[in-house]
């Protein structure tokens, strides 16, 4: 019955069955002849193909040249105590993190420092508005230079370190959780083991 074949006729009176033996392999309804035992007439679309659309980018899931990835855009203090999180699909440009990450806090803040991947007209003038002092060196090619606290700029590998810190978790440092919430979920536990430290002087 799972192959479709039809059922044997009810035997003659020589003892043999009525139909050829050659006819065993063809589709009583259809007439078909079937090469394998697991090809179909009608092919339906395969099960992984059925997914709703957008859903990589609802959970900041993304292509980039480490294959399919997430990237996790991160907030410090001068102390390198993590402030907030933001995720995107990993080809996602650094600047789509900054503006969340920016407005968190940004009444708080008396400098901001960032790498050359943040140095943007756009981002320059939101940090002047707030009154805050833009730490972001000028990248090479820039029509007008833009000067920056070298001193200060110092303190930039505070980040570098937290995020050092938050590797050392396996499930930080490679994505398992299929959602965003589950994933932002466990870097935030990460992070409150990082705050312990300092929880006496809050």
């Amino acid at each position: 019955m799972e192959q479709r074949l039809p059922a044997l006729p009810a035997l003659g009176g020589d003892r043999g069955v009525r139909r050829d033996a050659g006819d065993l392999g063809r589709d009583g309804r259809w007439g078909s002849h079937r090469r394998h035992d697991r090809q179909h007439n009608r092919p339906g679309a395969p099960l992984c193909g059925r997914h709703k659309k957008g859903t990589q980018q609802t959970e900041a899931l993304g292509r980039s040249r480490g294959g399919f990835t997430t990237k996790l855009h991160a907030r410090c203090d001068a102390k390198g105590r993590p402030l907030g999180f933001v995720m995107t699909p990993g080809q996602a440009h650094d600047v789509q993190g900054f503006g969340p990450l920016f407005r968190m806090i940004a009444d708080r803040v008396h400098a901001l420092l960032a790498d050359r991947g943040y140095d943007a007209d756009a981002i320059r003038a939101e940090i002047a508005i707030a009154g805050t002092q833009a730490v972001i060196p000028a990248k090479k090619g820039r029509r007008t230079p833009a000067l920056h606290d070298r001193r200060k700029y110092r303190l930039r590998n505070q980040i570098e370190r937290l995020f050092n810190k938050l590797k050392n978790w396996r499930r930080v440092a490679t994505r398992y959780d299929k959602s965003k919430s589950s994933y932002l979920g466990f870097v935030s536990l990460a992070s409150a083991s990082l705050w312990l430290p300092f929880v006496h002087e809050t």
